[in-house]
This record gives structure tokens, C-alpha cells and sequence, in this order.
């Protein structure tokens, strides 16, 4: 016999229609993350659940005791677990910075997970590793779901860049130019460069965007977290933006000292770093741009010159901005374009002086 395709259940109304189909369509079925026990009375009628996994979520003692009992495997959550490790859904800025305004950043879930991810009680535990790692590979499929279809482009660039300043400005402008032509903009989801090209892809070239550029600058920096995360905050409660899949941040545990920016549409963060740049380079099928950075931001240039190199043909392109910091600061150009001469990166690589220009790079490829 030939293996079993499993299906993925991650909402209620999915669960509720297998409920009431054959009585084999839960068969082999994943219920991630569901709150299992508001369907409690239908579950426990049900007497076939031959290959059904539960990730997670919520159930009374009665209930997964039945469902064991008739076929289920079922993998609850560690209460000592500050988020959810069997999770179906990305962040949004709500579930990590909840409590931020009444009890301040240090209370809030994504400090509580970054304290949780470093405790050396958690941090060589077999089971907290085990955790970690499959709240990341869950968080790695719900992104795959949600750029599915979709034109990404990606913005690299450091997290010192401050609010006020001209360059926070333009990679401000670069995010809106980007989003506004119709592309997803994901960044590393973190401070400065990063921050900025998702406030910008956010909100669009508009007055809301302007304001709100006024607005952050009374908190320029993240050395006062509460006071940058507060500012942020009531942008993005003053703020609707019309379209939720215009702006991407994919951050790290691994840098909890960044904290996470509030203007991604949606927040894919992982514990580890390793799956986490791996994933962010992939999705950008647009191309990428890089923004002035330190260290971070290089090994990012050559991670993904590194897949362009080895490529059987030109892939999307990768622009830096700034001729003087890719050439004399941090001289990365002249390795890529030694790279470049014997491979398919050289088609793909380009250096220019603005973002404007990097903007056109991308949308001119996107439109081929």
C-alpha cells in the first residue's frame, strides 16, 4: 500500500466539516493548535481516529484520553513554554508586544520567550530544544502559506539606522515605492533599515506615513525599548492599512537584544538563526536589496551570493546601495564581482547609489 497523504487542519471550520463528512475524513488528519475542547461533545461521538496527530492547542483530560484510546498520537504543549511551539499562524505585533503599555516590554511575551530561549535551565534541555524546534519549522510552514503567490521582495540593512534620520527616511520611501508597485517587502523584522522598510510598505507612500516618520523620531532608538516599542505602537493602533500582506518581518530570538519592529503585516519569528536567514533569502523570488549594515548584513550578501553562484542561470537580482560602503567601508563589490565573472551571479548583482535606483532594479525585473 502506498503512503498515506496527511492533511493539515488548522482552524475550527476546517475540523467541523470533517466532523460531519464520512466517518473516516479525519483520518490521518493534523490538528495544529486547535481549541480542541470547544468541540469536545463531537470528538468524543467520533470513534475513528486511525493516524490523526494532535499538535498542540487545547483539551480536557477526558477528551485526549479518547482519543488515544481510538487511533489519535497526540503532542500537548509545555506549559514552561512562553509561546505556543505547535502554532498554525505567524506573529502579528498584538500577540509578541501584549502587556507592553500597562506592564512594559520586559513583561511581554516576546521578552518572556527570549529570557525563556537563554535560561541555561532551557538552553541545553533535550526537550526545551526539541520545542524550539518545531515551533520554527511550524512557523517556517505558516510562511510558506502566507507568500504563497505572491512577488517578494527583500531589504537588508542594518539595525543602528535611527528614526529622524535621512536613511531611515529613505529606506523608508524604498519600502512604500516597492509595496505600492504591488510587491511584499520582508525585511529581518528587527530595528533601523529593517524597521523602516516595513513602516514604509506598510502604510505607502501617503500623510499617515509621513506623520508617522514624525512621530518615532521623539523615540529615535531602541536603548529605551519601551519607549521605541510605545511610539511604534500607537502608529499602528492610529493606522489600518488596507492590504495585510504588504509587509513581512522574519526576526530572531537569537538577537533578543533587537527587539522585533511593529510593521510587519505579519511577524515570522524563529528561535534559531540559522533556519530563519535561510527562509527569508528563499521567499524574496523578486530580489533583494541591501541597505547599508555591519556584519549581519554581510553574511546575508553572501548567502545569497552563494545560491546565485551556484545556480544554473541568472536568478533574481541583488542590488547594494552605496558605492563608497560596498566598495571602500565594507569592500564586499569587488569579491561579488570576482565571484561573478565565471557564474550566473554576475548577471545578477548590481551596485547603485540610491534607493530609487534600486527600486527601478526590481520592478523593472518584476515585470518581465
Amino acid at each position: 500500500m502506498g503512503r498515506v497523504t496527511p492533511h493539515e487542519v488548522e482552524s475550527l471550520a476546517v475540523l467541523d466539516r470533517l466532523l460531519h463528512g464520512p466517518d473516516d475524513a479525519l483520518r490521518h488528519a493534523r490538528l495544529q493548535n486547535l481549541d480542541l475542547a470547544a468541540r469536545e461533545p463531537e470528538l468524543l461521538d467520533h470513534k475513528d481516529f486511525h493516524g490523526v496527530v494532535v499538535l498542540g492547542g487545547n483539551l480536557t483530560t477526558e477528551l485526549e484520553h479518547h482519543m488515544r484510546k481510538h487511533g489519535a498520537v497526540v503532542f500537548t504543549c509545555d506549559p514552561s513554554t512562553p509561546v505556543s511551539s505547535f502554532r498554525s499562524e505567524l506573529y502579528d505585533y498584538t500577540e509578541l508586544y501584549a502587556g507592553l503599555n500597562d506592564r512594559g516590554y520586559a513583561q511581554t511575551p516576546d521578552a518572556s520567550a527570549y529570557r525563556w530561549s537563554r535560561d541555561a535551565r532551557s538552553e541545553h534541555d533535550a526537550y526545551a530544544t526539541l520545542q524550539r524546534a518545531v515551533h520554527d519549522d511550524c512557523i517556517s510552514d505558516a510562511l510558506h502559506e502566507w507568500v504563497a503567490g505572491r512577488r517578494v521582495a527583500g531589504v537588508m540593512g542594518g539595525h543602528a539606522l535611527r528614526r529622524g534620520t535621512p536613511g531611515f527616511a529613505e529606506a523608508t520611501g524604498l519600502g512604500a515605492h516597492l509595496a505600492d508597485a504591488g510587491l511584499t517587502v520582508a525585511t529581518g523584522g528587527g530595528p533601523g533599515a529593517m524597521e523602516a522598510a516595513n513602516l514604509g510598505a506598510l502604510l505607502g507612500d501617503s500623510p499617515d506615513l509621513q506623520r508617522a516618520l514624525t512621530d518615532l523620531a521623539t523615540a529615535p532608538d531602541f536603548h529605551d525599548v519601551d519607549a521605541w516599542a510605545k511610539a511604534a505602537w500607537a502608529v499602528r493602533e492610529r493606522v489600518q492599512p488596507a492590504s495585510d500582506h504588504r509587509s513581512l518581518g522574519v526576526p530572531t530570538w537569537f538577537y533578543g537584544h533587537e527587539p522585533p519592529n511593529l510593521f510587519g503585516s505579519a511577524i515570522a519569528k524563529y528561535f534559531s538563526n540559522a533556519p530563519r536567514e535561510d527562509v527569508l533569502l528563499a521567499i524574496c523570488n523578486a530580489g533583494i536589496v541591501v541597505l547599508p549594515g555591519a556584519a549581519g548584513t554581510v553574511q546575508e550578501i553572501f548567502q545569497v551570493a552563494t545560491r546565485l553562484y551556484y545556480a544554473t542561470e541568472p536568478g533574481p537580482p541583488l542590488v547594494l546601495v552605496g558605492r563608497d560602503q560596498w566598495t571602500v567601508r565594507v569592500p564586499v563589490w569587488a569579491a561579488l564581482e570576482a565571484l561573478g565573472a565565471k557564474s550566473p551571479l554576475g548577471a545578477s548583482i548590481c551596485l547603485v547609489d540610491t534607493v530609487d535606483e534600486a527600486a527601478t532594479v526590481l520592478l523593472d525585473g518584476a515585470t518581465r
